[in-house]
């Protein structure tokens, strides 16, 4: 079966990852996922929050979408006074995959911070941030390592996520708009490098879905996620 852009159902958007895309950041990349395009930039400080353990670090995130990323404008949260609840959903999964890349105890006391704004987005942004966020999150890694100030580098595991789901009763990975938007099941798949789970998100938007069913979602993701772990080592020659 092919989609309306042409692509298999196993197969993901091209997909373009450039490092240090912003002068400032200790570590950024611009993620392109088809027609979703996702700034990720990664901040240092020399502080942890009041519940971490002492001398161990921290790494958080947060998402927010421009106005314009959609096909309509959107308000900015600011203007709302507060956090949306999708963006604040999106960005403690993405903390929390990006956690479970990292040695606490290695980073020391330091907070990391990843930002991921939406530019544009056409499906898949939030498994885009973990991509990207990822790669933002290594490079400053390395600089801190570069500039004397960590002994190692406290990155234990890449990180990828991945969205699939049931359009028209048939499994698809990595879902643009048009297919997520009319999606019967739709799930995201955040994995390491030794292909074992981080997040599992999984939802029956038009019907419920069976164990089996899910499973192959999750094979589709593994195919996907393999794939973008390539990218991320090409790009960080890890």
């Amino acid at each position: 079966m092919t989609r309306q852009d042409g692509r298999a159902f196993d197969e993901l958007r091209p997909v373009t990852i450039t490092p240090n895309f912003v002068k400032f950041a200790e570590g950024s990349c611009l993620i392109q996922c088809g027609d979703t395009m996702v700034l990720c930039c990664a901040s240092v400080e020399d502080k942890v929050p009041p519940h971490v353990p002492e001398g161990a670090g921290w790494v958080t995130a947060e998402y927010s979408m421009l106005p314009r990323a959609n096909r309509e404008r959107s308000r900015r949260d600011i203007s709302k006074l507060k956090l949306s609840p999708r963006s604040a959903e999106i960005q403690r999964l993405v903390g929390r995959s990006l956690r479970a890349a990292v040695d606490m105890n290695k980073l020391g006391e330091h907070t990391i911070t990843i930002d991921c704004d939406v530019l544009q987005g056409d499906g898949g942004t939030r498994t885009a941030s973990v991509t990207g966020g990822f790669v933002a999150l290594s490079l400053a890694c390395r600089k801190l390592v570069e500039a004397g100030i960590l002994a190692e580098d406290p990155i234990r595991h890449f990180v990828t996520g991945v969205s699939a789901g049931i359009v028209d009763e048939q499994p698809m990975l990595d879902l643009q708009y048009s297919e997520d938007s009319r999606a019967q099941v739709d799930l995201n798949c955040v994995m390491n490098e030794l292909g074992e789970i981080i997040e599992l998100q999984g939802t029956g938007e038009g019907r419920a879905f069976t164990a089996e069913e899910q499973q192959e979602l999750v094979r589709l993701c593994a195919k996907g996620n393999r794939e973008l772990l390539s990218i991320q080592r090409e790009i960080l020659k890890r």
